[in-house]
């Protein structure tokens, strides 16, 4: 059989996705892809190799960073397999059934395997919010709240808990690194999360975190780990630069011998150890088997000019540590990338919106731009300028779909069907109803969750007279929900049916929040089951557009405002970075440890890589401090990121803005104002007359 359909791939693509498909097992594989090369499109073809070559598609475990990117990969796969094989190559691809995010996976097989390792195989999993609320309450219980110095909140609580977790590192020496307020406390928080994991198990309950943590635990018994393992002739990770210690842990455990394990990432890229990623998972993957894995670098760039690139590489080129690649590109330029010096930060909005305009009235459209960012805030003045100046943008960040109130009340209903001992579930549901206090609805779910049929506990509970009609018409749709007559998805509907007068009476725009629940409905639809929509829903949240920061003002373009964190995997024409300086990039509340400055210095790498055409750093050179900007003159001088030494000023064009003088510095007619010797004015003042 020929492999027609790889002709498109270079050289190094190519022998990335044919490893181990000519005979003699398929030793473990890392593919080091740097930015703009070609990445998932060589994880497709692999995808699509493997099965081509006589891999069962059914045996093939692709695990990646949301059930997005997952979706278009096999969707890439099916295309590619239908070209090698024909029409029975998109059923092979729509065989491939595992294939998702590390957490979708990990409650999929935790179902499967609950009953032996002491799960509840009908347990629901809690979103971030959700086991905050669940900490907060033990939280209270454990009387915390009361001690005499400041405790941490429940939020700090869960961060210091995940952290714990996902970095499997001990409680003490992660509070010193990244909670250094809260390590007097620590006792304190060590009874907490034990309090707090003894809830979640009797409650019936998973985090996010668990997931990953009972998975792992699974494959460090032998026994279980091979069986697992045994199901899958390959394993594939994209972005495996961004994983964390228990996701490693779970790889290895699952192959330890690292055959049929294909990982891909870039190590240049790694930005995410806020959320306990580590580095050391990709730099040491060659390492943990023996002999060590093949590495197949890509270093062909498809997206930027080469004088972006050689600027880029130069940048990453002084890391301490990384492996060793050069990308090059075929797209030649004449024009560097610059780095553009300004007073301030209301110049650098100036200065953003003017390009922003006059490249639009070159014909680069506002879509085909972006302004990037290290930290959020960063961008307030640019949107000031923006909107004061008419430019529609959109700003990557901000509200959720699921995070709205009453988005979570309905889901909420539908959790606490599915497992009635969910106690923050059931907590909000009862508390919508008047009537049903704190009190009240914890002996209400105290009676539910020890009740053997949860149904008939609601129905005979005594509710307050207040409360009368609510819960008699709560323990129907209650016992509706739990008696299975209502097919999927119409149990929303029936769910939705309840909560409308709740809605309407808790909300003032119940209309436009209606059409949220609406718009639930419709995502229902795609999901075989009322669990797997619960699941599904929590580990892989949809946006809405309450997740920009700003409507387009229903224009037919706008610019793009993005963290950097957010634009990673995103590519533009032209880029504009803010604020690199010290302070900025590098943050200066990540210089505490070299390893911190080096994802700083990743991260200026990644926001430089998404430029294809243009890229524009700008520099302030005063920061004024807070409230001073329109009232004072109180500033501290920034100096450019120590990212781009005097030794790579070549790589750019340094420019200043504004070029020439304002308009306000000369007289209205263009010419000099006279000029007045104020100085000897001065002195006079206090001559002897």
């Amino acid at each position: 059989m020929g492999a027609q359909y790889l002709d498109g791939l270079n050289d190094a693509q190519r022998l990335a996705v044919e490893h181990g498909t000519q005979g003699g097992g398929c030793p473990p594989l890392l593919v080091i892809a740097g930015a703009g090369s070609g990445k998932t499109n060589t994880l497709a073809h692999r995808v699509a190799h493997l099965v081509a070559t006589g891999a069962d598609p059914r045996r093939i475990l692709l695990m990646t960073f949301s059930r997005r990117a997952a979706a278009e990969m096999t969707s890439r796969a099916g295309r590619i397999l239908a070209r090698a094989l024909g029409e029975s190559g998109r059923a092979m691809a729509e065989a491939l059934q595992w294939s998702g995010t590390f957490h979708a996976m990990s409650a999929r097989l935790l179902r499967e395997y609950a009953p032996e390792i002491g799960l509840d195989p009908a347990f629901t999993i809690l979103d971030r919010e959700d086991s905050a609320d669940l900490m907060a309450l033990v939280r209270g219980e454990l009387g915390l709240g009361k001690t005499e110095k400041r405790f941490p909140m429940k939020g700090t609580c869960l961060s210091i808990y995940s952290r714990a977790v996902n970095a499997q590192d001990e409680l003490e020496p992660v509070l010193g690194r990244h909670f250094p307020w809260c390590a007097m406390w620590a006792d304190e928080l060590r009874g907490l999360f034990q309090a707090y994991v003894g809830a979640k198990q009797r409650q019936g309950v998973l985090d996010y975190d668990d997931l990953l943590l009972y998975l792992a635990q699974l494959c460090g018994e032998p026994a279980f780990a091979a069986h697992i393992g045994a199901r899958f002739d390959h394993v594939l990770v994209d972005e495996y630069q961004d994983t964390n210690r228990l996701q490693a842990a779970i790889l290895l455990g699952l192959k330890p011998s690292g055959e049929g394990v294909t990982v891909v990432g870039d190590d240049a890229q790694s930005i995410y150890s806020f959320r306990a990623a580590t580095i050391r998972n990709i730099l040491d993957f060659p390492s943990s088997f023996h002999p060590p894995a093949r590495v197949v670098t890509l270093e062909r760039n498809y997206r930027s000019t080469d004088t972006i690139l050689a600027a880029a590489n130069d940048v990453i080129g002084l890391s301490s540590e990384r492996f060793t690649k050069n990308l090059w590109t075929d797209r030649q330029s004449q024009e560097k990338p610059a780095i553009v010096v300004v007073r301030d930060e209301q110049a650098q909005a100036g200065f953003i919106a003017e390009s922003v305009l006059a490249q639009r009235e070159d014909g680069l459209a506002l879509k085909d731009q972006a302004v990037l960012f290290r930290t959020s805030h960063h961008s307030g003045p640019v949107e000031v300028e923006l909107t004061r100046r008419n430019i529609p943008f959109v700003k990557f960040g901000g509200l959720k779909f699921l995070e709205s109130a009453h988005v979570k009340d309905l889901l909420a209903v539908l959790r606490f069907a599915e497992n009635p001992r969910d106690r923050v579930a059931g907590f909000r549901v009862l508390r919508l109803m008047e009537g049903i206090g704190p009190a009240t609805a914890g002996k209400a779910l105290d009676l539910v969750a020890a009740a053997a049929v949860p149904e008939a506990a609601v129905e005979a509970f005594p509710a307050p007279p207040r409360a009368d009609r609510a819960w008699t018409d709560f323990a129907r749709a209650f016992g509706l929900l739990r008696s299975g007559a209502v097919p999927w998805p119409a149990e929303l509907a029936a769910a939705r049916s309840w909560y409308e007068p709740h809605l309407e009476r808790r909300f003032e725009d119940p209309e436009t929040r209606l059409a949220d629940l609406v718009q639930l409905e419709s995502i229902a639809a795609a999901a075989p089951s009322r669990q797997r929509f619960l699941v599904d829903l929590t580990l892989d949240p949809p946006d809405a557009t309450s997740a920009e920061a700003g409507a387009p003002l229903l224009d037919e373009d706008y610019l793009i405002l993005s963290t950097i964190h957010s634009a990673k995997g995103q590519e533009w024409r032209s880029v504009y970075v803010l604020n690199v300086v010290d302070g900025c990039i590098p943050s200066d509340m990540s210089t505490g440890r070299a390893d911190e400055i080096e994802e700083e210095r990743r991260l200026l790498y990644v926001g430089m890589t998404r430029a294809r055409d243009r890229l524009q750093l700008v520099v302030p050179q005063r920061f004024y401090t807070h409230g001073q900007a329109s009232r004072g003159d109180r500033h501290v001088y920034a100096a450019r990121t120590r990212f781009i030494p005097s030794a790579l000023l070549d790589r750019f064009d340094l420019t200043h803005w504004p070029k020439a003088p304002q308009a306000a510095e000369e007289g209205r007619s263009g010419e000099p104002r006279p000029a007045i010797d104020i100085a000897a004015r001065m002195r006079a003042m206090w001559g002897t007359g």
